[in-house]
């Protein structure tokens, strides 16, 4: 009995000290996720009261070609974006690792873009894109190239939009990478050596598949964050120029707060949890077949 009374005097102490943090999840998180979900089934612009209008907001989702063409652009970035970010992280990551002259400063110049503002980010590269006096054009002009018009170009304001997320998120991706070689026991690769392994294939043998894990943690997070792009997006372009770089949080955001249609803006981010829902989930399952747990 004395044992109960002391587990149940516990259980409450925690459940006081937990209460304060479950009110605000209940709050800013649950109760906003399951109102979206409801507000799917109406029509509410704000101010009126909401009409119920059923399944008509998914019926239009269906036939809306700035839906489809968002998700076309959304899945460009991504397309774009995931492979070079990780290339780009892990090589960083190796060479992080590695003994070099002023490591410690390295690291911190490549994790202060992941720490910057986004608007910061994005009105720095805005100007270094600018095709008269940007910097990036100037670097293309010595070598005779004639650089694009970037962010004017619907052609190449996605390209631009990539190379600005993969400048920012390097460093994040370099540190989990870096994390995940440094728990790679030093001795595999001692063994390798003595065994007349070369760097290159202990870097292919070993330290890819050792780094598995880590792989697949970093995808699992860069494609959630590549699905819910849109900071970089709003603040250089506007989902401009032409619509060319319109994608799916965007669309959510100008449904909900330019065009008042908060049950149509609801019905498109239910489409985006959806979607990457199913896409973690399949990675989740496929994992078994190429991430190597030790």
């Amino acid at each position: 009995m004395i044992v109960g009374e002391t587990n149940r005097k516990k259980l409450l102490w925690v459940s006081f000290f937990l209460f304060p943090a479950f009110i605000g999840l209940m709050i800013f998180t649950i109760i906003p996720i399951i109102s979206s979900f409801v507000l799917t089934l109406f029509k509410w612009d704000l101010i009126s009261k909401p009409e119920f209008v059923g399944f008509t907001n998914f019926s239009r989702l269906i036939t809306d070609d700035q839906f489809w063409s968002a998700l076309i652009h959304t899945l460009s970035f991504i397309g774009g974006y995931i492979p070079l970010v990780i290339i780009l992280g892990l090589f960083t990551a190796v060479l992080m690792n590695s003994k070099i002259r002023a490591k410690n400063f390295f690291r911190t110049a490549f994790f202060i873009p992941v720490i910057s503002s986004w608007i910061a980010v994005a009105l720095l590269w805005t100007w270094m894109f600018n095709p008269k006096f940007g910097l990036v054009n100037y670097f293309l002009s010595i070598f005779h190239i004639s650089g694009p018009a970037w962010l004017y170009d619907p052609a190449w304001a996605m390209t631009a939009i990539i190379i600005t997320s993969v400048w920012k998120d390097t460093g994040f991706i370099m540190m989990l990478f870096l994390a995940g070689l440094q728990d790679i026991p030093l001795n595999l690769f001692e063994a390798a050596s003595i065994d007349g392994a070369s760097r290159i294939t202990q870097f292919f043998r070993m330290t890819l598949p050792l780094l598995t894990p880590t792989t697949f943690f970093v995808l699992i997070i860069s494609l959630i964050n590549s699905f819910q792009v849109f900071d970089q997006v709003w603040a250089m372009t506007e989902g401009g120029p032409t619509g060319s770089t319109s994608v799916l949080v965007e669309q959510v955001y100008k449904n909900a707060f330019r065009y008042n249609n908060m049950g149509y803006a609801s019905t498109i981010a239910l489409v985006l949890f959806l979607i990457i829902l199913l896409i973690t989930g399949i990675q989740i399952i496929g994992q078994k077949k190429w991430v190597h747990y030790e």
